[in-house]
């Protein structure tokens, strides 16, 4: 553990355990944009009210986790691990991380298996296929928003209108062939290489 984020000295009990688990149960089911989009009341709910995390060790844990490859959620597992580890105990460390992904996970994905199961059960029902058609143009509408937001935050439209020209055209062609998508990536990575973008 680094300088940044000392550890605290904290007694936790069943109940405390029980706690977390439930508060992280009730995350799962209000992250829509993902357990990101509910960093605050995490911060909230382990620095603010309880005590149980610094605001460095807080940090830290989003920070890492971002840094490192694989899902983003990992934050989770590492701000249960350092609750965990201010008990001082390595293996109070492994049950906080069991109980804070175990309460992020367990609704959100119960949830989405049932809701998967029913909707193909019921596929041919009229409501079932009238939200599948509704939610493909929001879908499409989100990503384009969201790939609109990420371009547009980095790069001025007027001075970098090869990117641009390059992002329509990847579009274009991932719409109206079935070149793999690997390729359109591989080929991005040579003009940005090359300085043409």
């Amino acid at each position: 553990m680094s300088a940044a984020a000392p550890l605290l000295t904290l007694q936790l009990h069943w109940h405390d355990w029980f706690s977390l688990l439930g508060h992280y149960l009730m995350l799962s089911l209000l992250s829509i944009g993902g357990a990101v989009s509910t960093l605050p009341d995490m911060h909230r709910y382990l620095v603010d009210q309880q005590g149980w995390l610094s605001d460095a060790q807080f940090n830290a844990s989003v920070a890492i986790a971002q840094a490192a490859p694989g899902p983003n959620v990992l934050f989770v597992a590492l701000m249960g691990w350092h609750v965990g580890l201010n008990t001082g105990s390595m293996w109070a460390g492994l049950l906080g991380v069991l109980v804070t992904m175990s309460g992020i996970l367990l609704p959100s994905a119960t949830l989405t298996y049932v809701a998967a199961r029913w909707g193909h059960a019921n596929r041919e029902m009229l409501a079932v296929r009238s939200f599948k058609l509704g939610m493909a143009p929001v879908v499409i509408g989100l990503l384009i928003a969201t790939g609109w937001i990420m371009g547009s935050t980095h790069h001025d439209v007027q001075y970098d209108w090869p990117l641009w020209l390059i992002t329509g055209l990847s579009a274009i062609i991932v719409w109206r062939t079935r070149l793999h998508l690997l390729w359109l990536l591989a080929a991005g990575a040579l003009c940005g290489w090359a300085g043409w973008v």
